[in-house]
């Protein structure tokens, strides 16, 4: 079955930044999508990033536009979010999300998408 699994939370003070990482398995990834949603206490679940595993094509939400850098090693299953220029309001649990036939802007979207269980991320004012 497929399983997502991230790393590279932590503490960073604002102006800071921070790459997370998703190793995908169980799989072959080359007709996925993968991406982040980030989650704030008290806030609703917030697209962040995602990218066409084949192509490498992303696709970034607003808070994460001009910041924010996606990418992807297909070899390795795996995806990257660099974080840089973090603020205090990036602070919450980033999670990882596949999807199979999907699109980068679908992801994270209806039907049968697989989810990992997150990683915290905590910027300092």
């Amino acid at each position: 079955q497929v399983q997502l699994v991230e790393s590279g939370g932590g503490l960073v003070e604002a102006g800071g930044s921070l790459t997370l990482d998703c190793t995908a398995s169980g799989d072959t990834f080359n007709r996925y999508a993968l991406g982040w949603f980030r989650q704030a206490p008290g806030k609703e679940r917030e697209f962040v990033a995602a990218i066409n595993m084949a192509a490498g094509t992303p696709y970034y939400g607003d808070s994460a536009k001009g910041r924010f850098t996606i990418s992807r090693d297909l070899v390795k299953n795996m995806v990257f979010v660099e974080m840089n220029s973090l603020k205090p309001e990036d602070t919450g649990v980033y999670y990882c999300v596949a999807d199979k036939y999907k699109t980068a802007r679908a992801v994270g979207g209806a039907g049968a998408n697989y989810w990992g269980q997150g990683t915290q991320v905590t910027v300092t004012s």
